[in-house]
């Protein structure tokens, strides 16, 4: 599925600022706060809304996405455990 939202000024600039902090292309960086945003949602208010139950087997409220290793989600883990001052 091929949908490419435009980015405001604003949104372009704080990723851009990200994906330098994290040292990994744009692209990257995007995908890697989409993996992590299901984690800070509820997730069963999130699908009560969904409006394409077919797609729920490729949904990251549904699966179990493994981004242990991404750099995004190892901050946010030290964060949580108050190990990094961002």
């Amino acid at each position: 599925m091929a949908y490419t939202p435009e980015l405001s000024d604003k949104s372009c600039c704080t990723l851009r600022r990200i994906d330098w902090f994290l040292d990994i292309p744009m692209t990257t960086a995007l995908e890697q706060i989409i993996d992590v945003i299901p984690a800070f949602l509820h997730k069963e208010r999130v699908c009560d809304k969904c409006r394409d139950k077919s797609r729920c087997a490729n949904c990251g409220f549904k699966k179990n996405n493994n981004c242990n290793g991404d750099p995004l989600n190892k901050i946010l883990q030290e964060r949580r455990n108050n190990q990094c001052p961002i």
